[in-house]
């Protein structure tokens, strides 16, 4: 116990000795009160320590020597946290801009056409040939109802159904595409 009582006013000594002009030079690096006053802490308990196992003759210039390392250490560790938050952000940042890039290049047109164009032309393929020929008269050669009708030599009633058959197929075959294109041209 008596122990207690002289080491005690030591390190209450030293603490209001030293205190505050160690917290301001750590700030003064560190700018960070918390941790300023953290490193002053522990510094002024190293230095309380030392000087309790041995004579400490200049107490001010190992004060600032463990205060100038502990500085040191707090700056390199954070240089560190630094490097690896911008390595997170770079790698975020690169995800991103691919995220970016992957959504501007996206046509929905391209990448749904080379699908629906083959799906057309099974649709064509698995209708009657005089069906599939007046579609096509139709929809790929521009013809009219009329001149489709004077070409192939049938009535234009014929014509007209023709192409409904062919439409109601393309209808059915293409269901699922119906909605999205309805989506994607609604916007």
């Amino acid at each position: 116990m008596n122990e207690l009582k002289e080491i005690l006013p030591l390190f209450s000594e030293i603490y209001t000795r030293y205190y505050k002009s160690s917290f301001l030079f750590v700030k003064s690096y560190v700018h960070d009160d918390m941790a300023a006053e953290d490193i002053t802490s522990e510094a002024l308990i190293n230095l309380w320590q030392t000087s309790k196992k041995e004579t400490v003759e200049h107490p001010h210039a190992l004060l600032v020597l463990i205060l100038k390392n502990e500085a040191l250490n707090y700056l390199k560790h954070e240089v560190v946290k630094q490097v690896a938050l911008e390595t997170i952000a770079s790698g975020m940042t690169r995800d991103i801009n691919y995220r970016i890039a992957t959504l501007e290049a996206c046509d929905p047109q391209e990448l749904f056409s080379a699908e629906i164009t083959e799906i057309v032309k099974k649709t064509l393929h698995s209708l009657p040939e005089q069906t599939r020929h007046i579609f096509e008269m139709s929809r790929y050669e521009h013809l009219s109802v009329k001149e489709i009708a004077e070409t192939l030599k049938i009535s234009p009633k014929s014509v007209e159904y023709h192409i409904t058959q062919s439409l109601k197929a393309l209808r059915a075959t293409l269901k699922e595409y119906l909605p999205l294109f309805f989506f994607l041209f609604r916007l």
